[in-house]
């Protein structure tokens, strides 16, 4: 069951609260009025707004209500996994070992395992569900690092390309003006020049909007099929981000390009590999072209500029091959965290495990116990396999090892049946494994009368038969959302470039293709004209030139003069991909440079504030004159409540920012909306603007 990524932080904590409620159940159904306190204040470690009421005091009243159920009540050892569990939660994890110590040595060996069992379970759970909300709350910042690293990447290209260019046309334009004699001669290169760079500026708005590779599988697939071409598009979830998805797109389409203008082609087979570092694009097709031909233009020298590499061939059985390999860019993603839920999801499964499988033991003596130990091995390992996926055939497995020892064994096999009750819930839609997992209760109950045993062993063999299973459930579960989320995530931050490359696309087009069109048109006209009128026109286009450089400053995102109208179009570019509905409104009048870039570093910021800290699904963002200078305030709806953060400065660097002009910053949370307002005076001498009276870290 795939569940909505705003939705799965609330879910994990659903789901730990139900296994902590199992937990507690199995004591308040054996007569222990405390298990219900117990179950109370261990969730004030699983829901973010309790955080407050952590600490010394909660340990200490943990500790007095799971002694009282154990020496007063008579309650069993096991129940001191609450204590313990919130222990390895906290500074003082060592404390949790002479907990467990005294469990073993007050209660039975069972009943001191299950302590232990209990105490890994909810250190574990909890821990799964703090991953999920950092994830979560990660997320966005990660698109705004992505966003970050294409802008970089698109400033380098930019520079290389169009920014010598402009320099080359600068420096001819600089030379007709110095020196008459050459100006027909210089004004003939200046206009080749700016033919050739305007055309880049094009083609670069091409590339930038082909950004991947997927939909162009989609329309390879068609173009192909409609041609009467049987086509096999073998990708998988392969998507490689950035230029390598917009080199390979441009390889795919040129192939299949290629196939259907010959149309001798009868099948291809197009194919998406990655591996060791690089993508790999495959086009294997009988078409009648031979391996020498050429029809890829530049692409195998712009492949071999990003660092890869452009072939064409033929296989054994005669069918051309077309492939493309590129280095993969991945998007920074912390892996080691996924491999960190992993790890501690098999590790906590495998000592939970161990754990039950030993209680399960210490029923059973003589010639039974070691085929009794093998069959419980089996089902270890079948658990653990669970964490990466689990299907039908292992289940039936699952089902006749649940059962079939019954026969040998008797009641020590009864708590096997949450090993069973768990990967139901995991493998099926819950339509039709919840009725699955109360059969499997049930029949545990059945058994246990059979068996002829007394009531009370009876309801207990079959509830934790449920809570078992929802221990097996829960962690793995809560391993998947952790996984799931991180690819959410991913998909995010390549949306988020998307989004970037697209506007850096419209803004080539509209902005410094304008004005090397321009260019041109004026170097051409100056070219007919005579020299006194030809110099004036000579004038502005060196003005053009410089606007142009502005300009493609403005496309690569560049901090340089940042402009607070090109970061409120990115930040809404980004707050869209994130499903954010933004509004802007921003002053009209034109701003001295140094408060348009500070007013423009508190809007990145306060942007990222947003991705990172709410659950935002609106965001305003507005700057309006007022007191002799701007006022710029961003207000977004979904605020967490306010927690300073360890090694969190992004607010206090903005103030010394507007402090350094005479500007202040103001910030906090009002009722789920949170407003962040800067304020910086038109000029550094104007500073009797508003006084700051609130802010946050």
């Amino acid at each position: 069951m795939r569940i909505r990524g705003d939705r799965q932080p609330a879910v994990a904590r659903g789901i730990v609260t139900v296994v902590l409620a199992g937990f507690a159940s199995i004591y308040a159904l054996a007569g222990s009025p405390l298990a219900i306190v117990v179950f109370g204040l261990q969730l004030v470690y699983v829901f973010p707004g309790l955080r407050r009421w952590r600490g010394r005091v909660l340990l200490a009243v943990q500790a007095v209500a799971v002694y009282t159920a154990t020496f007063g009540f008579g309650t069993s050892v096991g129940i001191v996994g609450f204590l313990g569990g919130s222990l390895l939660l906290t500074p003082w994890w060592p404390l949790a070992v002479p907990v467990a110590a005294g469990a073993a040595l007050f209660g039975p060996v069972d009943s001191a395992i299950s302590m232990m069992a209990i105490s890994l379970v909810i250190y574990g759970l909890t821990r799964l569900t703090e991953r999920v909300d950092e994830v979560h709350a990660a997320r966005l910042a990660l698109a705004m690092a992505a966003v970050a690293e294409e802008r970089l990447r698109i400033s380098a290209e930019l520079s290389r390309g169009l920014g010598n260019g402009l320099a080359e046309i600068t420096k001819g334009v600089r030379l007709a003006l110095a020196d008459p004699e050459l100006a027909a001669r210089t004004l003939g290169e200046v206009t080749d020049a700016a033919r050739v760079f305007l055309a880049d500026a094009r083609t670069a708005a091409a590339s930038y909007r082909a950004t991947s590779l997927k939909p162009e599988l989609t329309t390879a697939r068609v173009m192909l099929t409609a041609a009467g071409v049987t086509a096999d598009v073998r990708a998988g979830d392969v998507e490689p981000a950035g230029p390598a998805g917009a080199l390979l797109a441009t390889v795919l389409r040129e192939a299949v390009t290629e196939i259907l203008r010959r149309a001798t082609a009868r099948t291809c087979v197009i194919e998406v590999l990655s591996s060791g570092g690089t993508v790999r694009l495959r086009v294997v097709s009988d078409d009648a072209r031979t391996a020498e031909d050429e029809g890829f233009g530049d692409l195998p020298d712009r492949i071999a500029a990003a660092g890869g590499t452009l072939s064409t061939g033929l296989t054994p059985e005669g069918r051309l091959v077309v492939e493309a390999v590129v280095p993969e860019i991945r998007l920074p993603v912390e892996a080691a965290e996924e491999r960190g839920a992993y790890a501690l999801t098999v590790a906590l499964l495998a000592a939970v495990l161990v754990g039950f499988s030993v209680k399960a033991l210490l029923l059973i003596h003589g010639a039974g116990l070691l085929p009794a130990a093998v069959c419980l091995t089996v089902i270890v390992v079948m658990q653990l396999r669970s964490v990466q996926g689990r299907h039908m055939a292992a289940l039936a497995l699952m089902a006749l090892l649940t059962y079939l020892p019954i026969l040998a064994f008797g009641r020590a096999w009864l708590g096997v049946g949450g090993f069973l009750a768990g990967p139901l819930l995991l493998a099926l839609p819950w339509a039709a494994a919840w009725p699955l997992v109360a059969c499997v209760t049930a029949s545990v109950a059945v058994i246990a009368v059979r068996l002829g045993l007394p009531p009370a062993a009876t309801l207990n063999y079959a509830v934790s038969t449920l809570v078992t299973g929802l221990v097996v459930y829960g962690l793995i579960r809560l391993a998947r959302q952790v996984r799931e989320l991180q690819i959410a995530r991913q998909e995010l931050a390549r949306a988020a470039v998307v989004e970037e490359r697209l506007r850096a696309a419209r803004d080539l087009h509209d902005l410094l293709g304008h004005n090397l069109a321009a260019i041109l048109l004026k170097c051409e006209l100056a070219r007919r004209l005579d020299p006194p009128r030809a110099r004036a026109e000579l004038e502005d286009v060196l003005v053009m030139a410089e606007r142009a450089e502005a300009d493609m400053r403005a496309v690569s995102g560049e901090t340089q003069g940042l402009s607070l109208d090109e970061e409120a179009r990115s930040a809404r570019s980004v707050l869209s991909a994130a499903g954010i509905e933004t509004e802007l409104d921003l002053v009209a009048d034109d701003l001295p440079a140094e408060v348009e870039y500070v007013l423009a570093v508190v809007l990145r910021e306060a942007v990222t504030n947003v991705l990172r800290h709410s659950v935002a699904g609106r965001c305003r963002i507005s700057a309006v004159a007022a007191d002799g200078g701007i006022r710029l305030r961003v207000r977004n709806d979904g605020a967490r409540p306010a927690a300073r953060r360890r090694g969190s400065s992004g607010i206090g660097n903005l103030t010394v920012r507007l402090a350094a002009q005479g500007g202040t910053l103001t910030a906090g949370a009002d009722d789920g909306w949170f407003e962040l307002e800067a304020w910086a005076p038109l000029s550094p001498s104007d500073v009797t603007g508003p006084v700051a009276v609130g802010g946050r870290g």
